[in-house]
């Protein structure tokens, strides 16, 4: 995402802004301030970001302003369910403050989406002040989700291709509805984080006649609809954070820094298991925190941090059709590389994941050796055009070419999907990801 000059960040397009429907809105309305004509008693009371839901746009927007200010794009409630869960209540005054001061930056408003860029990603106006019903992905979804679900989804992690949803052009909104986002559907109200609730998005919404039985898929006939989550088999490796720490520098400015991060793969078991997610096995996350990370405010803060894994349910934005583990059944049975074992998890988080970490991988099944896909198997597959996938069989090449503003930025150059071998692909120690620089960062 390229950097806005400073006049287009609040640059209005008068001629543009006329055709709003906003436009008929009072500037005070919304902004306060005084309407007058002395420019000092005009900004007395100026709200830089007036659009706080229920006060502002809940106003006329009635149908989603209460859901919305209740929604975890608002709240952050999965931080403090995160947070709190891994401490006791006597120390939760003291998490709010660190919070306040490392997190809040991150609560979303009507206006962060809808009118400008949020002030996490340098703020600025999206098109004039004009309302876009639909946010442009680049400059506010990926740009505030950019670390881990944009280098995924885009394919900028070296040597993995973006995600099958991408290369077909599909935003973020094609499957993260609108309900979901504000808080109005059923399923995810009163959420205490991302994955409380219904499991919206689910891959069934468009691909329900390939799953389970009577898809005419042999792995996915096998497995039915219990024993893996899709993403088990069809996401590739992910970005693994390792131990983030807040802090604030002597001037009193907040700040955080991230111990490492590398590319990695592991399933293991269900720690959210429910009738909504009944899966036996599922990708797991290594996530970013550890009993020390707001040590800066005070020490043993998280003192229940056994509580809850280190290591978490994952949908990655990295879906492939053909993966190193769904290559044969013997991908992931008897291959413990794929699985979440005690080796690879350091001694000091054994505790909290001993509920996550499987001791080694689940077997061959006797009598299913006959499933077992070779090499010169897959490959007459492939090259009769189909039948064991499913599908026809090829895995696309290459990005579409960009339309030109589709993606909410400038056209360019279709982007060749690297392929991605099996070989050292599932190496737990693998190097730290480096992190993009400039303009390749945001999407360019």
């Amino acid at each position: 995402m390229a950097p806005m000059e400073p006049w287009q960040r609040v640059w209005i397009d008068a001629e543009t802004y006329t055709q709003d429907l906003h436009a008929l809105i009072n500037c005070t309305a919304c902004h306060g301030g005084r309407g007058v004509d002395d420019f000092t008693l005009a900004h007395e009371g100026l709200i830089d970001r007036p659009a706080e839901n229920v006060e502002t746009c809940g106003r006329c927007h009635t149908d989603i302003g209460e859901a919305n200010a209740n929604s975890l794009h608002s709240t952050l409630a999965g931080y403090d369910t995160s947070l709190y869960s891994r401490s006791t209540p006597e120390n939760h005054p003291v998490i709010e403050e660190a919070q306040a001061n490392h997190c809040n930056s991150c609560h979303t408003t009507c206006g962060d989406c809808h009118i400008s860029q949020p002030p996490n990603v340098g703020g600025g106006l999206l098109d004039g002040h004009v309302y876009l019903g639909t946010p442009p992905m680049s400059q506010t979804c990926t740009a505030c989700h950019g670390s881990r679900v944009k280098n995924e989804y885009y394919g900028l992690n070296e040597g993995i291709p973006g995600d099958a949803h991408f290369r077909a052009r599909m935003a973020c909104s094609e499957c993260h509805t609108a309900d979901e986002i504000h808080g109005v559907d059923p399923g995810v109200v009163g959420a205490d984080h991302r994955y409380d609730g219904t499991q919206t998005p689910d891959c069934e919404s468009c691909h329900l006649e390939r799953i389970g039985v009577g898809s005419g898929i042999p792995m996915h006939e096998v497995h039915g609809t219990e024993v893996l989550s899709c993403q088990t088999c069809h996401s590739t490796q992910y970005t693994n954070c390792v131990n983030c720490h807040v802090e604030q520098t002597d001037g009193g400015v907040p700040f955080y820094r991230v111990e490492d991060n590398s590319l990695g793969f592991y399933l293991g078991l269900n720690p959210q298991r429910s009738a909504e997610r009944p899966y036996r096995y599922v990708p797991l996350r290594h996530v970013p925190v550890d009993v020390d990370s707001l040590s800066f405010y005070g020490e043993n803060l998280l003192n229940n941090f056994d509580a809850l894994p280190t290591w978490l349910y994952a949908t990655p934005h990295n879906i492939q059709r053909i993966t190193p583990q769904a290559e044969s059944c013997l991908s992931c049975h008897d291959n413990d590389a794929v699985f979440l074992t005690r080796d690879k998890v350091g001694e000091a988080e054994w505790a909290a994941n001993a509920s996550v970490m499987v001791e080694a991988a689940p077997p061959l099944p006797a009598g299913y050796e006959s499933y077992v896909v070779t090499e010169e198997a897959a490959a007459a597959e492939d090259d009769s055009g189909g039948g064991f996938w499913g599908d026809d069989g090829a895995a696309p090449t290459a990005a579409p070419a960009d339309d030109g503003g589709f993606w909410g930025e400038g056209g360019g150059e279709a982007t060749p999907v690297p392929t991605t071998s099996s070989s050292d692909f599932w190496g737990g120690d693998s190097a730290p990801t480096p992190t993009p620089s400039g303009d390749d960062f945001w999407g360019g």
